[in-house]
């Protein structure tokens, strides 16, 4: 296999004209120059070069390898411009999955200002559920995953990243008994109908530990899997329900919204990014972005 050193050696030989000018530009002895040539000559099995006077020119040979040695320094240096943009963050794939109350709140804001800071940098995104996407990421198929964190926050391979802790709402019908109050014990719900806004998974699971640790389990009446729906069966008198606050942007007209506490539930929302990811800017200024967009 031809030496691509020798190959960039060889083409300054020729476009220098000599071997002595081109050690003195590759800053070698003109020894050293000749010794990498007559192996080149030994690897292509044929001459490269030939002595004109005080100089040399290339044989056909020479001039062939000769602009393929042009083409492939003219590669190497695309490839090394290829790879300091993508270090610097300026060209890239960023895949990156969330679940869907966490996409206006938080995933909005951060991907505005990766596309303002590395707008050459593509983005793979998708909604999930909440914790679906932990295996992508210790896989490597994803960069980083908005989750809320599982009951157990241990996931081989996957770092968490604490963005922001969302409390669960009691979400009444109006004129309920309770709505009268401003602020609600959790047990005071106890006894009541419910509406399940929670498929099984962390989410349900923040709503149930709280109940438990009210001494109660919540009887659900009613069953939905998004929290528009769920405030419709609430705002029909179905039952109450207990939603997040991220999930309450658009209020049903016919709901009261009140604050739950003794305890109050939370779901933990996290950034999940494999444990071994390798350091990127752009990455490190997207969890950046999503800390900024959790504080507001």
């Amino acid at each position: 296999m031809l030496d691509v050193r020798r190959l960039q050696i060889l083409r300054a030989v020729v476009t220098s004209g000599s071997v002595t000018a081109a050690a003195a530009n590759l800053g070698y002895t003109p020894s050293a120059i000749s010794q990498q040539l007559a192996v080149l000559e030994k690897e292509a099995g044929i001459p490269l070069l030939e002595r004109v006077g005080r100089g040399v020119q290339p044989t056909e040979a020479g001039r062939l390898l000769t602009e393929h040695a042009a083409v492939i320094s003219r590669q190497l240096a695309e490839a090394e411009a290829a790879v300091a943009h993508l270090r610097a963050g300026r060209t890239g794939q960023l895949t990156i999955r969330y679940f869907a109350t966490a996409g206006a709140v938080l995933m909005a804001p951060a991907l505005a200002w990766l596309r303002t800071q590395h707008p050459g940098v593509r983005i793979d995104l998708k909604m999930t559920d909440p914790e679906d996407p932990l295996s992508e990421v210790a896989q490597g198929r994803a960069d980083l995953a908005i989750v809320v964190a599982p009951r157990v926050r241990r996931h081989d391979g996957v770092r968490f990243v604490h963005l922001l802790d969302d409390p669960y709402r009691a979400v009444l019908p109006r004129g309920h008994r309770l709505a009268a109050k401003r602020l609600l014990d959790l047990t005071d719900l106890a006894d009541e109908p419910w509406v399940r806004s929670e498929q099984p998974g962390p989410c349900l699971d923040a709503i149930l530990d709280g109940c438990a640790a009210a001494g109660f389990s919540p009887n659900f009446a009613v069953e939905s899997e998004d929290y528009p729906t769920a405030q419709g069966f609430v705002a029909a008198g179905l039952g109450l329900s207990l939603i997040p606050d991220m999930g309450l942007a658009n209020r049903h007209p016919a709901v009261v919204i009140r604050k739950v506490r003794n305890p109050e539930p939370v779901r933990a929302i996290h950034a999940a990014v494999r444990e071994t990811s390798p350091a990127r800017p752009v990455l490190d200024g997207l969890l950046a972005a999503l800390h900024d967009a959790a504080g507001r």
